[in-house]
């Protein structure tokens, strides 16, 4: 047994003062008996005896009450293994996750539940002791420190939030909200059903950190996960196949449910779908593409759990009226026959034909494939405005110059960080190797023949093989040197090709694979927008929409979806438009973005975070095996934590037991002088 104050046992020395004034009540005096009473004095040693015994009892009754009463304020304990009893007020932090995943559970909610630990925790501190409550929201006004009365009325008023947290970050953010506060002892505490995706937690021993896992039967959950399109850009009048990655990470299997795609409001395809038990599918669904402009979208599947926030996926996409394709040509010399006649072919594209000494910069991020004509060289001015228009998720075809300026060329191909020229090979190869497992060439052949023509050059240009270029070869000669090659470069695409287009050095241009071949390249240049976001996680969102001019700079974009709107943060950098989102949606959907509500400018689909979709969580005893730390401890569902964390907390408290028995003895007391008669 330790005592919290035990310099109050110095009050034990005020038991002599009842003994004193026993001894002082009782002296003895001495007697001389007369004959004449010596008949009484039988009955007086009688009554002396039993008045002895009552004054010695009171005396006790009196040295045991004052003991107790001493004890009581010397407040006694009994400590708890592994725990420090600590003098003072001190300051604790309690998280309570209310994710969505905490809505799992039958009757009461893993939710309800974690509010009614976290009340229970609070009311085994005392008065003067400071709280901090903490949601997976990191709301501003979580970030100070409340009295009892103030945690347990922001307590009621959370609920349920779409933002997801990992537990490193949480508990980072209870230490600092803790690190200022004068306390002599700091107490964290997580009340979580942890799910395994967001336990990371990195210990501080200088903390004491309770960990209070939350149980459910509920393991079963069918989620779109996300998708995207087999191409980047869509066009009006074509087929477009949308890839649907849908996850089980349950351990049933589902068979036979429902994949739904709709857009503007109307169903365009659906399908049946079954998914194996902690699997994954990837379903496709093809549909006709007949409007331009601004599409919102939103997939949809039917299945059996009750976490039913990510049945549905939102999205949008732009269909463009047309695709602008520029075509850069020597000063000297006109545009080429042969893409000029190609384009001609082909709806849905603006072509223009600029030569190199009267380019606007400015307009080059309006094209979506710039194509190089048989330059000779480049000027610096125009090698730094390619780089960065490909790096912001332009498409560039290359076709090099017999005559080139292989400096030039390898300076801007070097800062592309593609491979280069070495040299013009004037031997004539032979194409015998064409990649139709990538995009450019994936569907121009319904059946690859075993003696397919392909195009042949009289002279061609070798390359470098340098192995971190990233180069997918799409076309290759006789002997392994590439005809033409591609690279993913920042946001965009570059696609290299060792010959002109032009009939006197290589058959390429009057070859039946060039159309194809040019169409598939401008309809997969570009840099691919986002489908949607993430709420929550994807705070900045880069548009095309131009921002304020100067002469309307009170002007301000609005986002508004189904139940609410607001103004995002917003700057303007060049000609985009940075949306800052931060925490003010709550809500999945599709948002338009507008200063005119009548004229959206642009639609974003967001969604609530698929973190809270794996319902797969650390036991208990797999928290103890990862967390076995001596000042982390774990506390049970079903205990009462108001008595248990008061024990950790304060030990056993013995004061109350002590008092009862101080106030016991002096009843014991006031019993015996007033009902034992002498």
């Amino acid at each position: 047994m330790s005592f919290l104050y035990p310099s109050f046992l110095a009050a034990l020395g005020a038991i002599a003062i009842p003994i004193i004034i026993h001894l002082f009540y009782f002296r003895r005096f001495k007697r001389v008996y007369f004959t004449n009473v010596k008949f009484l004095r039988e009955l007086k040693e009688e009554r002396s005896s039993r008045n002895k015994l009552k004054h010695l009892l009171v005396l006790m009754s009196r040295i045991l009450a004052l003991v107790f009463l001493v004890l009581a304020f010397a407040q006694p304990y009994i400590p708890q293994a592994n725990s420090k009893i600590v003098q003072g007020s001190k300051a604790v932090s309690i998280y309570v996750d209310n994710s969505f995943s905490m809505n799992a559970g039958s009757g009461v909610t893993l939710f309800d539940r974690a509010r009614r630990k976290a009340e229970e925790i609070a009311r085994a501190y005392r008065p003067e002791d400071r709280f901090q409550l903490l949601t997976n929201d990191f709301e501003g006004r979580h970030q100070r420190l409340l009295n009892k009365d103030e945690f347990l009325n922001y307590l009621e008023e959370i609920t349920v939030s779409p933002a997801v947290q990992t537990l490193n970050d949480v508990v980072n953010r209870q230490k600092q909200a803790l690190s200022d506060a004068n306390v002599q002892q700091k107490n964290l505490f997580l009340i979580s059903d942890f799910q395994k995706n967001i336990v990371n937690i990195e210990n501080d021993t200088a903390y004491n950190l309770y960990l209070i896992p939350l149980q459910t039967d509920e393991r079963q959950n069918v989620y779109v996960d996300s998708v995207w399109f087999e191409t980047p850009a869509r066009n009006l009048n074509e087929q477009a196949q949308l890839l649907v990655r849908i996850k089980n990470s349950g351990n049933n299997a589902l068979e036979g449910s429902r994949l739904e795609l709709r857009i503007n409001n109307q169903v365009k395809a659906m399908r049946d779908f079954s998914v194996a038990a902690n699997n994954q599918s990837i379903d496709t669904l093809s549909f006709n593409i007949t409007e331009t402009g601004w599409q919102q979208a939103e997939v949809q599947i039917t299945e059996p759990s009750t976490v039913a926030f990510d049945n549905t996926y939102y999205f949008t996409f732009e269909v463009a009226e047309r695709i602008n394709v520029l075509v850069i040509n020597p000063a000297s010399g006109g545009g080429n026959a042969y893409l000029n006649a190609l384009f001609k072919q082909l709806t849905g594209f603006s072509v223009q034909n600029q030569s190199e000494n009267q380019l606007d910069y400015a307009k080059l991020p309006a094209n979506q494939l710039i194509i190089l004509n048989q330059l000779r060289t480049f000027s610096s001015g125009l090698s730094a405005e390619l780089q960065q228009y490909v790096n912001n998720g332009g498409g560039l075809l290359i076709f090099p110059s017999a005559t080139a300026n292989l400096t030039s060329y390898n300076n801007l191909l070097k800062n592309l960080r593609v491979n280069t020229f070495t040299a013009l090979n004037k031997n004539r190869r032979e194409t015998d190797y064409i990649n139709t497992g990538q995009e450019i060439f994936k569907d121009v052949f319904e059946k690859l023949p075993n003696n397919l023509d392909l195009p042949y050059a009289n002279s061609s240009y070798d390359m470098t093989a340098f192995a971190n270029t990233g180069e997918e070869v799409l076309l290759r000669f006789r002997g392994g040197a590439s005809l033409l090659s591609k690279y993913d470069v920042g946001n965009g695409k570059v696609y290299l090709c060792a010959v002109p287009p032009d009939l006197q050095v290589s058959n390429l241009p009057s070859h039946a694979i060039f159309p194809p071949m040019i169409h598939k390249i401008a309809l997969s240049s570009g840099k691919g927008k986002l489908l949607a976001f993430t709420i929550g996680k994807n705070s900045v969102i880069e548009t095309d929409v131009p921002p304020a001019t100067a002469q309307n700079t009170d002007e301000v974009y609005k986002l508004k979806g189904t139940d609410e709107e607001f103004i995002p943060g917003q700057k303007a950098i060049g000609n985009k438009l940075f949306l800052t989102i931060g925490s003010q949606l709550r809500q999945s959907g599709i948002y338009s973005l507008f200063k005119d509500a009548a004229k959206p400018a642009a639609y974003f689909g967001f969604n609530y975070n698929r973190l809270e979709s794996v319902l797969v969580y650390f036991t208990p005893d797999e928290l103890k095996k990862q967390f076995n730390f001596s000042n982390i401890r774990f506390f049970d569902d079903n205990t009462d934590l108001t008595t248990l964390v008061g024990q950790i907390d304060r030990g056993v408290i013995l004061w109350k037991w002590c008092l009862l028995l101080a106030l016991t003895f002096l009843l014991f007391e006031i019993l015996l002088l007033r009902l034992w008669k002498t």
